[in-house]
C-alpha cells in the first residue's frame, strides 16, 4: 500500500485544515466529511499506519487530547449532549486513511449516527477461554 496519506500534507502545512488543537506531537482538526457537526480528528504528527506502529505513549496522548476536545465540544457552540470516540484499525474495521486517527464525534438526540451490531450471549466458558488466549499473549507484545 502507498504510505502517503493526506494527513501527511496536513501536518506539513501543504494541505488546508481547520485546526482545533496543535502541539509538538498531536494535531486535531475538523473532519471534512463529518458524521455530525463538530466532528474532529486527532492524529499523531508522526505517521503510523496502524496501532501496532504507534508508540503507546503517543497513543495515550491522542486520547488525552481527545478528552480535551470532547470537553470543548460540549462547551462550544456545538453544544453536544454526548461524545463518541472511534478509531478504526485495519481495513476490516473500516480504516480508510492509513494514518492512525481518533474520531471525536459530538452527539445530540436524533443526530442519525450510531453503531449497528448484533450482540450475542456467549457461555462463560467461551468468554473465559478467549480471555485466557488474549491474556496469554499480552506479555509478548512488543515494547512490554
Amino acid at each position: 500500500m502507498n504510505p502517503y496519506t493526506i494527513f501527511s500534507d496536513i501536518v506539513a502545512g501543504r494541505a488546508p485544515s481547520s485546526k482545533v488543537f496543535e502541539d509538538e506531537d498531536v494535531l486535531a482538526f475538523m473532519d471534512i466529511r463529518p458524521v455530525t457537526p463538530g466532528h474532529v480528528l486527532v492524529i499523531p504528527k508522526v505517521p503510523a499506519r496502524s496501532l501496532a506502529e504507534l508508540d503507546p505513549a503517543l497513543g495515550g496522548r491522542l486520547f488525552q487530547v481527545g478528552q480535551r476536545v470532547a470537553a470543548a465540544l460540549r462547551a462550544s457552540e456545538v453544544g453536544c449532549d454526548g461524545v463518541n470516540f472511534f478509531l478504526a484499525d485495519g481495513v476490516t474495521a473500516g480504516q480508510e486513511v492509513f494514518h492512525v486517527h481518533l474520531h471525536v464525534i459530538p452527539r445530540t438526540p436524533g443526530d442519525g449516527f450510531g453503531l449497528r451490531a448484533r450482540p450475542t450471549t456467549p457461555a462463560r466458558a467461551d468468554l473465559d477461554y478467549l480471555a485466557g488466549s488474549i491474556r496469554g499473549v499480552l506479555p509478548g507484545i512488543a515494547g512490554e
